[in-house]
């Protein structure tokens, strides 16, 4: 089957995701500023571990094969190891993000002996420097450490994640060597203006010129290099990216967040697009299967403001969420738009939507505080709560 063959059908759904995100707890010791679920403190209404272990067991007769795990900081769930244990008996794959704080040494030989499982450590800069600046003192340092846990363990050929920012595209070089010195695999993703990344979005997303180095770079270097499908809105300058390049939301992807609620993408957990819930009856399976907003989503789209654009089948129109958290018209022009489009409709954009929620630790004011900007204190490890 050809790539645009394939393309055709997934937009049309499929009988399972292929992709799910699950965000697991809205707990993290860490408080980046790009945030995309605007995590930090725990919510009381978590999914137990006995609901997420039925909702793996229903993941496991629908055979969904593979499943990516986030938060928050996943790791500081007490039951993790115990709902790994439960993915693996149910032959469900897990790839789980993490800023790393809690890979020790004894953690990185527990996970390097489980089966189906892949790890993402989180790192937004190739020096301290340019990585504190957005997850936080110390992050830089935490991220390294786990890092050479999982090589001692010799786990494997784990990934580094990288989010694009205008501080760090000059740095594609130096993340691919850091890749290749550990024996990783690289993986870098766009900047959603979703959660704290609405706020931090207009000065760190890549200018137009930066976006065309990415472009390039990837076109030299993505047959090796991961990308989750986060850039086919630069295909219009020409040769298509590897990949599906297409929007999967409620098509082949979707998110399930810590209290069991699914939106159609991982990069809008909005009220909008919430499709409905796990602990509803029918479970995850009539959400996929039969709800409004899926089934919506899955029908022919029109390509509205950008049917004169000659780059629309190249392109797609670009990314639902950075659309929607900018005020644009999800029939518009992605605002990074190469040709310039997004840039104009922002121009004259409304109000853009709010996140629907937001578990940011509340801030620490210190004496000097109180005639000064207030300061956010980012901690750099601690235990699982």
């Amino acid at each position: 089957m050809s790539t645009s063959s394939l393309a055709a059908q997934m937009k049309q759904g499929l009988d399972a995701p292929i992709c799910l995100t699950w965000e697991l707890t809205y707990a993290c010791n860490l408080q980046c500023v790009h945030c995309l679920s605007s995590s930090g403190t725990r919510d009381p209404r978590e999914l137990t571990t006995e609901q997420a272990k039925a909702v793996l067991d229903e993941l496991r007769d629908l055979q969904v094969f593979y499943i990516n795990i986030g938060g928050g900081e996943p790791m500081v769930r007490r039951d993790f190891f115990e709902l790994l244990e439960h993915a693996e008996h149910c032959n469900i794959g897990v790839k789980f993000s993490t800023n790393g704080a809690f890979i020790t040494p004894e953690n990185a030989r527990r996970l390097a002996a489980m089966n189906y499982l892949d790890i993402q450590i989180s790192l937004d800069g190739a020096n301290r420097a340019t990585n504190d600046r957005v997850r936080g003192e110390g992050s830089y340092d935490i991220a390294l450490r786990a890092m050479d846990n999982l090589r001692d363990a010799s786990f494997g050929r784990f990934k580094i994640s990288v989010v694009m920012t205008r501080e760090n595209v000059s740095q594609l070089d130096e993340f691919k060597a850091l890749a290749d010195s550990y024996g990783a695999q690289l993986r870098i993703t766009r900047l959603r203006p979703a959660g704290r990344g609405a706020d931090t979005w207009n000065e760190l997303h890549p200018t137009a010129a930066q976006q065309r180095v990415i472009y390039d770079w990837l076109m030299h270097h993505g047959e090796d290099v991961l990308t989750g499908d986060s850039f086919f809105h630069l295909n219009a300058f020409g040769d298509a990216l590897p990949g599906l390049n297409l929007c999967g939301a409620g098509r082949v992807v979707c998110l399930i967040d810590p209290l069991g609620d699914v939106y159609a993408c991982p990069f809008v957990i909005h009220d909008e697009f919430k499709a409905g819930s796990v602990l509803e009856d029918g479970g995850f399976t009539h959400v996929w299967k039969s709800s409004d907003l899926f089934t919506s989503l899955r029908e022919p789209e029109s390509p509205g403001a950008c049917a004169s654009c000659g780059s629309y089948d190249a392109c797609q129109g670009g990314c639902m969420a950075a659309k929607f958290f900018t005020g644009l018209p999800l029939d518009g022009p992605d605002p990074e738009c190469v040709s310039g489009h997004g840039e104009h409709a922002l121009s004259s954009a409304g109000a853009a939507p709010r996140p629907s929620m937001d578990h940011s630790k509340p801030v620490r004011l210190t004496v000097k505080a109180r005639r000064s900007p207030v300061l956010v204190t980012h901690h750099s490890g601690g235990s699982p709560s």
